[in-house]
């Protein structure tokens, strides 16, 4: 079986993700307005009525903007934890279904989701690793630092969807207030380039056969700066495809299997 990896776009003003198994089409986030996430879904050659399932990581509008809109007008279930849904006003059971930390949320006979607790202000923050045929795709973003539990997980993935937010040395000469600048950086806050390097360097096997950076500052980054610091650091045993997942999508897809 393979699985189809298609980030619909990348960044400040939204993010989401589609994939794609033989079993079911899942949107993971939905940040972007619905007139968008429906281009973009066509774009990606998928129906926005074929898609099954819509996971939230967490409320922030660049995450949940179209979620509940999406899931009624395509028919899909949606999903998110607790918190979140008490956040965005989503009832339990009739409009949303909940998950617990570390659950495994089956999405079809061969498809499941597994939501890891990861750091960020103001938000109860997962990512998720998908399975799916005997493969592994994690999708990473919105977080100051990996747990180790997290990175546990993403040793066990064939692709790596996560974020590379910042350069250290822009944010710190940007225009953003201190006070912002401090958040940003802070445990709850976001991955810088070198963060992101880091945590590749401990996590990339011979499993892992591509790594897509996403959620890139347009102010604090850019894709070479971020491609350049994270190949540095794998660039000698890595030798699977490395992508940038920028504001406008789709622009490339994925395949497990």
């Amino acid at each position: 079986m393979t699985l189809e990896i298609t980030h619909l776009g990348s960044g400040s003003s939204g993010n989401s993700a589609a994939y794609r198994s033989e079993d079911a089409i899942v949107v993971i986030d939905c940040g972007f307005s619905m007139k968008q996430m429906e281009k973009r879904l066509i774009l990606a050659d998928i129906q926005p009525s074929d898609v099954d399932h819509i996971l939230v990581t967490h409320h922030h509008m660049d995450h949940s903007k179209s979620a509940m809109r999406a899931s009624k007008s395509w028919g899909a279930r949606l999903h998110s934890n607790l918190e979140t849904a008490l956040r965005m006003g989503w009832e339990p059971v009739s409009d949303v279904r909940t998950f617990a930390d570390l659950d495994r949320v089956v999405l079809g006979d061969d498809l499941s989701v597994i939501p890891i607790p990861v750091p960020h202000d103001d938000a109860d923050n997962v990512a998720f690793i998908v399975s799916s045929g005997g493969e592994r795709a994690a999708y990473v973003t919105d977080l100051g630092e990996a747990t180790e539990e997290l990175k546990g997980h993403l040793k066990r993935c064939a692709h790596i969807s996560i974020e590379a937010n910042y350069d250290h040395s822009r944010l710190l000469s940007g225009p953003y207030p201190d006070s912002i600048k401090r958040r940003i950086s802070g445990r709850g806050g976001h991955l810088s380039n070198l963060q992101t390097a880091k945590i590749l360097e401990e996590v990339v096997s011979e499993k892992t056969k591509s790594i897509s950076l996403c959620h890139l500052s347009e102010k604090n980054n850019a894709p070479h700066i971020a491609e350049s610091e994270v190949l540095v650091r794998i660039d000698q045993y890595f030798d699977g495809d490395l992508t940038i997942s920028k504001k406008i999508g789709p622009e490339f897809v994925h395949h497990l299997g």
